[in-house]
């Protein structure tokens, strides 16, 4: 039987990811993982434990906090640099190689080499796909090296050969953009309201980080509101 571990964070292109997988395999084939890394905004665990809790698949948590300690990423609660409240587009203008000062080194390699040692230890006899929610406009103009579909297919290869193909990389919004994201997620019904994206971490989406901007463009472009700023 056919098997997925869905890569976790607690916001929209990893829930949506949580929802097609259900759709596809039923609940009792579905595992979420989640990664605890040193980010300031760890509040997207709780949401991550909260979203696994509504679709009933089981959910693990991994830290690796003790590898990024030496990483000034702003995204760090270690780190001295303030997130910024520029957009990616901006962003990656004013930067030689386009990386975004939210870009954690290497996270996404480091996320799905966990996935694959998991899926091949809890599904050892069965075939697993690992679904990670990178899209395209996390790629767009080199934002974050690891969500580009020449990184994902590389890793997607090493993932396959080290786990005798047992184990695969599904990236379904690869090349499509966030609002395509979450049209699929309006399609699916996914409860966005459990979910959070901000980078400050917050009581409430700061609304002028990258990805906060992001997410609300992604909203706007289905011509929804975002249920997430609407719960008290």
């Amino acid at each position: 039987m056919q098997k997925a571990v869905i890569l976790s964070s607690g916001g929209v292109d990893s829930t949506t990811c949580l929802a097609v997988a259900v759709e596809k395999l039923g609940a009792p084939n579905v595992a979420a993982a989640s990664i605890f890394y040193g980010q300031k905004h760890k509040k997207e665990l709780a949401c991550a434990r909260r979203v696994a809790a509504f679709y009933g698949v089981r959910h693990y948590e991994f830290d690796l906090s003790e590898i990024m300690k030496y990483s000034d990423c702003a995204l760090l609660s270690g780190s001295s640099q303030a997130i910024s409240h520029q957009t990616y587009a901006e962003q990656t203008a004013e930067s030689e190689t386009g990386k975004v000062t939210t870009y954690v080194p290497f996270r996404n390699g480091l996320m799905l080499s966990t996935a694959a040692a998991l899926a091949a230890s809890i599904w050892p006899d069965d075939d697993v796909d690992i679904y990670l929610g990178a899209h395209g406009d996390d790629a767009a103009g080199n934002a974050y090296a690891d969500c580009s579909e020449g990184f994902l297919r590389a890793m997607g290869e090493a993932i396959s050969i080290g786990t005798y193909d047992r184990v695969r990389l599904a990236a379904p919004f690869a090349g499509k953009t966030k609002a395509d994201v979450v049209a699929e997620g309006l399609r699916l019904h996914v409860p966005y309201e459990l979910t959070w994206s901000c980078y400050e971490g917050g009581d409430r989406p700061c609304g002028v980080c990258g990805t906060c901007r992001d997410r609300a463009a992604a909203f706007a472009a289905n011509g929804v509101a975002d249920p997430a700023l609407e719960v008290k």
